[in-house]
């Protein structure tokens, strides 16, 4: 006898079930969606991610222009260096005693100092810096987070021991502290760095060269800095005058030049770098060769940025003069030292005796650089050539 075999039941489909499958389905396709952006992170890329997550330590300190900012012309003051004391005491660089490590980064310009905590220096190593300063020109300090966290009020005390401090008259500072000038850029702003119309940013120049009292003892830091690039160049302004002929270096003594801060200020009114101007632009002459108040070393003291003609001279004589000692200081490699930037690097030079260039070799990875600067004012440059009026 044949049995006759079930036939199978026909799917439910019931509203409930409906629903479920759909459910399903929907579940499927978003996980479905999902895995291809889902990867597996190791400790590391969850530090970074976090690391780029959380504030920005120095957002304090990012920069402002505001535009009702304004100051009366800058007035002439006595100046006494810090580092004339110096010179009497038994051991001129007693500060550095402590130190773990201390490596010229060149035989004529600047030293990379170790375990040697600037914030803690007393009145008399803070003298003694000053000295030092003078001698190589250019000092590194390296571990310097004490000192780069004790905040504005601790700058303008630092930086009022050795000299008055100077406003910058265009560029950003942090809010209510105009004495702090910022160097600043990222993917979207580029307030120091607006070079795009040129093939390169090596720019040689003295801070603020054309003031009637130029700085002297400058101090720098970055707050924040590329993985790579964004490097220092310094030039010895000693050494580039020494490699010139004697009867050369006697003509450039007798030479004066003017310096001009208007060419800044109109590049800040066309609306770029903030587009503000706090002071009315000036313009001084300065001898094309001046002696330091402390060592009596001579230096050139011409800049490819501020420096525009020297007195007296026709046109033509005064761009002759000023191109060829300009290509001088471009190309006289033999003069220069390179400061690579280390987290938690402090950075010394003297204004009077060296000239400097930042390297804008990471505009392309939309990093962030983040300096201040924290510059006293010294005295009016004094001419290596006696007698020679100003």
């Amino acid at each position: 006898m044949q049995v006759d075999t079930p036939s199978p039941a026909p799917p439910r489909t019931d509203t409930a079930t409906q629903l479920l499958s759909s459910i399903i389905m929907s579940t499927v396709e978003t996980i479905t969606e999902t895995l291809p952006s889902l990867t597996l992170r190791n400790k590391g890329d969850e530090s970074e991610a976090a690391k780029q997550e959380e504030p920005y330590k120095y957002a304090h300190l990012l920069p402002v222009f505001p535009k009702d900012e304004h100051y009366p012309p800058l007035t002439p003051f006595e100046h006494v260096d810090p580092g004339l004391r110096a010179l009497s005491h038994p051991n001129p660089r007693a500060f550095l005693d402590n130190a773990t490590s201390v490596i010229d980064l060149t035989p004529r310009l600047g030293s990379e100092i170790r375990g040697v905590n600037l914030a803690e220096l007393d009145n008399t190593g803070r003298d003694q810096l000053a000295l030092e300063v003078a001698r190589r020109g250019l000092l590194v300090f390296r571990d310097q987070q004490d000192f780069i966290d004790r905040g504005i009020d601790f700058y303008r005390e630092w930086g009022s021991y050795f000299g008055r401090l100077h406003i910058h008259p265009t560029s950003g500072h942090p809010e209510g502290a105009p004495e702090i000038h910022l160097v600043y850029r990222d993917a979207n702003t580029t307030y120091n760095f607006e070079l795009e119309d040129r093939i390169r940013s090596t720019v040689w120049h003295s801070d603020v060269s054309y003031e009637l009292q130029p700085p002297g003892l400058t101090t720098f830091f970055l707050l924040s800095q590329p993985k790579s690039g964004g490097d220092t160049l310094f030039t010895s302004q000693v050494s580039t005058l020494s490699r010139l002929s004697p009867q050369f270096v006697a003509f450039l003594k007798t030479l004066k030049a003017t310096h001009s801060g208007f060419e800044q200020a109109e590049f800040s009114r066309s609306g770029r770098r903030g587009g503000v101007v706090r002071r009315e632009p000036v313009q001084n002459v300065h001898p094309v060769v001046r002696k330091h108040p402390v060592t009596g070393e001579e230096a050139l003291y011409v800049n490819r940025q501020f420096t525009r003609r020297i007195v007296g001279l026709k046109l033509e004589e005064s761009d002759a003069i000023l191109n060829f000692l300009y290509d001088h200081i471009d190309k006289s490699a033999d003069n220069q030292a390179r400061v690579k930037w280390e987290p938690n690097t402090v950075v010394l030079w003297d204004n009077r005796i060296t000239a400097h260039s930042a390297i804008l070799d990471f505009e392309k990875i939309g990093a962030r650089r983040h300096g201040a600067r924290i510059t006293p004012q010294a005295e009016r440059p004094i001419p290596a050539l006696d007698g020679l009026e100003l």
